[in-house]
């Protein structure tokens, strides 16, 4: 007989899921469970957090269920926040907030497209911390949000105005890649119709 950790893929699907957290149906579909199963191991997870010291609880917040910090710890968590060490960026906030700067008005999507990877979080980041905030909504299907560079932004990073950021090179590096390549098998296709 097959042991499954149930508790245990439901908390990391729940960790990696992050602020979004995940409804019921997404939890089913994941796990391949029935609804009845699904709310079987939510409350057995949920009761290891109550009666446990740990840090972290299991809440249902607007339809959905998300992995949060307890309250009683919110001190320790402020002091975390207003450290010196936490005011650096990482390097996903980095490259996030660049692309705002350069872009804006720009939604989430657009900037993972240009990324290639998820950016919920270093948006957070920088919406926490002031760096950029939202713009207004775009148009059409979702009215997804537009986000903007904020006056902390310039302050920060000692600009006048946004028109002061350094203009972008007119190629990346992976252009160039490319350019060498198929400068690369455009001459090896030549010799060998030099050759045939």
């Amino acid at each position: 007989m097959e042991i499954v950790n149930w508790k245990g893929i439901l908390e990391s699907l729940l960790f990696v899921a992050g602020d979004e957290g995940l409804n019921l149906k997404q939890i089913m579909t994941v796990m391949e469970i029935e609804e009845h199963q699904a709310w079987e191991i939510i409350e057995l997870l949920k009761e290891d957090y109550e009666n446990s010291n740990r840090g972290m609880e299991l809440k249902e917040i607007a339809g959905s269920f998300q992995l949060v910090t307890k309250k009683e710890y919110a001190p320790y968590l402020k002091k975390l926040v207003e450290s010196p060490g936490m005011n650096t960026l990482s390097q996903a906030a980095l490259e996030s907030l660049a692309i705002v700067a350069y872009k804006q008005p720009i939604t989430r999507a657009e900037i993972e497209d240009i990324r290639g990877v998820k950016t919920e979080r270093p948006l957070q980041t920088l919406v926490s911390k002031g760096l950029i905030k939202e713009v207004g909504r775009a148009e059409g299907t979702g009215r997804a949000i537009l986000y903007g560079t904020t006056k902390e932004f310039l302050d920060y990073f000692g600009l006048k105005n946004i028109s002061e950021l350094p203009p972008l090179p007119d190629k990346t590096e992976d252009d160039l890649l490319q350019e060498d390549a198929d400068l690369f098998f455009g001459k090896f296709q030549e010799t060998l119709s030099q050759e045939v």
